[in-house]
């Protein structure tokens, strides 16, 4: 295996990983309107005067069970980012060019919902709050939707011309197939969310989330049936059929483990699903980096965008002794916070109070 493939993987494995940890931190933020407003079903009744029917804490609970772990897992995509320039700067400078405008979009996206998580609790106020909630659900929104579309359009391929520049526009970037890769990554996301809060809630927050993933759980299974099958059939062959089976059939029990309320594995389904799916379109992808649609002869290939072979070396030495520390070191963080929370643990806020006076 060359060393031009070995970064391939790698870079197929950070992304990986970024989509199953960051994934459910999206769909948390998505959910945070719903699941944190009230009571949203079942028979049991919540009073009005419980602390499990306080929104402001409700939503104060579904942070906190990303809290400890959201900004570790944003570092996947800074790392995939990182070795997608270093290993292969042909691929980086047409991707970043071509998705300027998609890829602007999701940095201010996780730039608002950086600042909204970590200024939410800052200043005791309702309409100081409500703007941070806005902030992260715009913050989960966009990026959700727009990383299944760009990635959707790597697949697919784009004009690209002799020189490896971009010839289209904006809305080449909207086609039906690219579109239908950001609802998956949507639904995806959601589900997988709603999945990870009732793993880490008890209570009446657990039940609600709970019935939430049992509800999006079939239409996320057939949306991404649909995106993996013309995939598969569009740009894949005989190989690339098992990271789709290995999809498929995590996403049916995906279904069925959030149908019969256990969580557990649903959690673990809808990792194996999400890492299936993404596995899956580098797998078609290869050995290209970005299809050219204008000419065969112009695509961009992990061999023509590759730096050196000193260059891949320095960072292969590099990759074998960090990995292992980080890794090890993010494992432990979910080990150490791997507890349920319930809405009764959270305390009555303790921001700064609101400096407005308010007037007569």
């Amino acid at each position: 295996m060359s060393l031009e493939e070995v970064w391939f993987l790698v870079i197929a494995f950070l992304f990986v990983g970024y989509f199953v940890l960051e994934g459910f931190d999206f769909g948390v933020g998505m959910l945070m309107p719903i699941l944190g407003s009230s009571h949203t079903g079942g028979d049991d009744k919540v009073a009005a005067d419980d602390p499990e029917a306080d929104p402001d804490k409700r939503r104060r609970a579904l942070l906190n069970t990303i809290g400890p772990v959201w900004d570790g897992n944003e570092v996947w995509l800074i790392t995939a980012g990182a070795a997608l320039f270093a290993a292969f700067g042909g691929w980086y400078a047409t991707m970043f060019s071509a998705f300027y405008l998609p890829l602007f979009l999701i940095l201010v996206g996780l730039i608002v919902r950086v600042c909204a998580i970590e200024w939410r609790g800052k200043i005791n106020n309702p309409r100081w709050r409500m703007w941070c909630d806005i902030g992260i659900g715009l913050g989960s929104w966009i990026p959700a939707i727009l990383w299944g579309v760009a990635f959707a359009n790597i697949v697919r391929g784009l004009p690209i011309d002799a020189d490896a520049q971009y010839t289209g526009g904006f809305f080449n970037l909207l086609n039906p197939y690219a579109l239908l890769g950001g609802a998956t990554t949507l639904l995806a996301f959601l589900t997988h969310g709603a999945v990870f809060i009732s793993l880490k809630t008890s209570g009446v927050l657990q039940e609600d989330s709970a019935r939430h993933a049992a509800r999006l759980a079939w239409p996320t299974l057939i949306v991404a049936a649909v995106f993996l099958l013309w995939t598969q059939f569009a740009y894949g062959n005989s190989w690339t059929w098992i990271p789709v089976l290995i999809a498929a059939v995590a996403a049916v029990g995906m279904v069925i483990a959030t149908q019969i309320r256990r969580e557990g594995y649903a959690f673990v389904f809808t990792c194996i699903a999400i890492a299936g799916t993404v596995a899956t379109l580098f797998a078609v992808l290869f050995p290209n980096a970005i299809p050219s649609t204008l000419n065969p002869e112009w695509n961009l290939t992990i061999e023509n965008t590759a730096s050196s072979d000193y260059t891949l070396t320095i960072m292969t030495w590099a990759a074998v002794l960090i990995t292992p520390v980080v890794m090890g070191y993010q494992a432990w963080t979910y080990w150490v916070f791997r507890k349920r929370l319930s809405v009764t643990h959270i305390p009555d806020p303790a921001g700064v109070p609101s400096l407005r006076i308010p007037s007569k």
